[in-house]
């Protein structure tokens, strides 16, 4: 067998191979015999047809065989005897099919494509710069937290003595019809009686619309549906039109649409509206007294130990925030530092983990990733970017643990998948059986190095306390949006 080793760029490399004729007629040989032995060919008895009948009524099928046979093995051999270390399955393809045509008189030559780990060279990676900006809590962040809470737990009270003002929840029924006749495409989605909050002068509108069998006279009927007048998202139109209404008041009018709107059932489109106001409530929120603070639940009795307790969980909170942009910068350093090319088959699969990340979360917020608006294809190439710094840095981080001979032992991943199990709240058993799917425990060993190799960086880097200001925020966040997680 000879082979010819290409150097396509640090992580492609191609192996042409040229197996010799003796080998293949010899395995050509043996897998005929080993078919003229079991196939039953009429004229003859079992086992006694010639090798050339059971080549021709076997054609297909022998030389499938036999390159199933050889070529493994060839590109295997072939690989070890360069000392490549590959990642996947390498790409095989034949170069001269011609040699199909006189099985076993001719070589048969391939191309194998093979990715491998690019060569990696640390440079400095001790002594990296680096700022901590802790941003202080200021009585402002406590006041806005409280008011927070104050939303969270204010009350709706029916209002009755004045019409609805701006910031009231005005609850309706309505029904809508198309006036510019959409496509059964664009107005169709299921009715919904359940009542609804904040958005549904929006999208929620469009899941509640009905659609009769008679295409004309389409209709939207959605029932107890509460509008926050002027609120977010709520379309000009409902607040214009509901302001002064109290409870029975019947209203028409004409919503426009842009093109843009989020619900694609109702983008672009004119929707003529007849609404009935069942109630009309307004907000309200609770005095800041000891009563309500014990009313929240969280084990404090008075106001003074409210504000303490959340101005210590801010300090916390933004303390942390200043050691992830550490983190961050120590990274985005040590990136600049080692340019090398990325092994694609990595960045496609962080890519894609990334995107799943992305469809969760929309999910999560009752977005529907399926909605037909949505770029995916833009979405993908945006994160694959973002996705090769986190391999770029994760193999630069292993590569800083074994120069720095890092160790996992047992008892650490043991604990790992303990504290993994408590804050998902699942068994020990359940942590395990989900991990196996991704590697197992290895693949816990391996969070731990990484995560002991960027210890290692923040313990040798310089950094320094520097004031927070608005300015350096903004300059730190735009850092931080175009760089890895780590």
């Amino acid at each position: 067998m000879k082979t010819e080793l290409t150097d396509v760029s640090p992580t492609r490399k191609e192996i042409k191979i040229e197996i010799e004729p003796s080998l293949i007629r010899s395995t050509y040989d043996r897998i005929s015999d080993e078919y003229s032995k079991q196939a039953k060919v009429p004229g003859f008895r079992p086992g006694h047809a010639p090798r050339s009948v059971i080549r021709t009524r076997y054609k297909n099928e022998i030389r499938t065989e036999v390159l199933r046979e050889l070529l493994p093995e060839a590109v295997n051999n072939a690989i070890d005897e360069h000392s490549l270390a590959a990642i996947g399955e390498p790409n095989v393809e034949l170069d001269n099919s011609e040699a199909l045509d006189n099985f076993g008189e001719a070589p048969i030559t391939v191309k194998v494509g093979v990715e491998v780990l690019p060569e990696i060279k640390l440079e400095n990676y001790k002594g990296l710069e680096a700022k901590r900006l802790v941003r202080p809590v200021t009585d402002a962040d406590v006041d806005k937290a409280i008011d927070n809470l104050r939303h969270a737990s204010a009350a709706l009270q029916p209002v009755e003595d004045r019409g609805a003002e701006l910031g009231d929840t005005v609850t309706l029924n309505a029904r809508g019809k198309f006036a510019d006749t959409p496509s059964e495409s664009e107005a169709s989605a299921e009715a919904d009686t359940e009542p609804k909050t904040d958005t549904a002068a929006t999208d929620e509108t469009a899941s509640k619309a009905e659609q009769p069998d008679d295409d004309e006279h389409e209709e939207i009927h959605v029932e107890d549906v509460e509008v926050v007048l002027g609120g977010p998202g709520v379309q000009q139109e409902f607040t214009d039109n509901l302001l002064g209404t109290r409870p029975e008041d019947k209203k028409s009018f004409v919503v426009d649409y842009p093109a843009d709107f989020s619900s694609q059932p109702l983008a672009g489109h004119k929707v003529e509206y007849e609404v009935e106001v069942t109630a009309v409530r307004r907000k309200e929120l609770p005095e800041v007294d000891d009563e309500w603070v014990k009313s929240l639940g969280f084990g404090v009795d008075d106001v003074a130990t409210l504000k303490s307790r959340i101005r210590e969980d801010l300090d916390m909170r933004l303390k942390s925030d200043a050691e992830r942009h550490v983190r961050d910068e120590l990274i985005r350093q040590l990136i600049a530092a080692h340019p090398f090319e990325v092994p694609q088959s990595f960045v496609e699969q962080q890519t894609n983990q990334r995107l799943q990340a992305v469809v969760r979360e929309m999910m999560g917020r009752g977005v529907d990733p399926r909605n037909p608006d949505m770029n995916w294809e833009g979405a993908r190439e945006e994160l694959k970017e973002q996705a090769e710094n986190d391999v770029r840095a994760t193999m630069l981080l292993e590569h800083i643990a074994q120069a720095e001979n890092i160790t996992v032992s047992d008892e650490e991943v043991e604990a790992e998948i303990e504290a993994i199990a408590t804050a998902s709240q699942q068994s020990k058993e359940q942590v395990r059986a989900a991990l196996t799917k991704n590697g197992g425990e290895r693949s816990i060993a391996h969070r731990l190095r990484t995560r002991k190799a960027l210890e290692l960086l923040l313990e040798n880097a310089n950094i320094t306390e520097a004031e927070w200001t608005e300015t350096t925020n903004d300059t730190d966040e735009e850092a931080s949006s175009a760089q890895t997680s780590g």
